[in-house]
C-alpha cells in the first residue's frame, strides 16, 4: 500500500451524549414514526421507514437524498435488549435489489446522568467493489445522522 491510502474503513465506533433518558432515545431507534425524522444525514428523508422490532424482524428505509435519488436499504434485527442494546444488520441495495454491502450494527444505551451515551459500533460483514464509494463515507454519514438524533431528542 502506498503511504497516504487506506483502505475503505471496514469498522467504524462513535461515541456520543444525548441530552435526553436513554429510554427517549431507544425509543427514537424503535419508533418507525420517530426513526423517519432523524434517520440518514443532513437533509436526507426516509419516505418508506418500516421496523419490525424483534429478533428476526425486518428493516426497511428509503432514503431519499436532496437531489431526490432514493438509496433502499433493508436489515434484520438479531438483537433488541430494551433500552441498553440494538444489534442488527443492515444493507444498501443497489437498483436491481442486491447488497451493495452489509454491515452489523451493535449500538449501545448507557445511563449517563439523567443522559445517555449512546455508542455505535459498525462493522462491515461483506462489501461489493460497488458499494466502496459508499463505504468510504460510513464515518461521515453516522456522524452526520447522530448530529440529527441529538437535534431530534432535545426536542423529544
Amino acid at each position: 500500500m502506498n503511504p497516504g491510502t487506506e483502505p475503505a474503513q471496514q469498522e467504524l465506533v462513535m461515541t456520543r451524549i444525548f441530552d435526553a433518558p436513554r429510554e427517549v432515545v431507544f425509543k427514537a431507534w424503535t419508533d418507525p414514526e420517530r426513526l423517519k425524522l432523524w434517520w440518514g444525514p443532513t437533509g436526507f428523508t426516509n419516505p418508506v421507514c418500516e421496523l419490525d422490532v424483534r429478533p428476526g424482524g425486518a428493516i426497511r428505509i428509503h432514503m431519499r437524498a436532496p437531489n431526490g435519488i432514493v438509496y433502499p436499504m433493508t436489515g434484520v434485527y438479531r438483537e433488541i435488549v430494551e433500552p441498553e442494546r440494538l444489534v442488527f444488520i443492515s444493507a444498501a441495495l443497489d437498483e436491481k435489489g442486491n447488497p451493495l454491502f452489509e454491515i452489523l450494527n451493535t449500538v449501545t444505551f448507557a445511563e449517563h446522568g439523567g443522559k445517555t451515551k449512546l455508542t455505535v459500533h459498525a462493522k462491515v460483514t461483506m462489501a461489493t467493489p460497488a458499494g466502496a464509494p459508499h463505504l468510504a463515507g460510513m464515518e461521515m454519514g453516522w456522524s452526520l445522522t447522530l448530529d440529527r438524533l441529538a437535534e431530534y431528542v432535545a426536542k423529544a
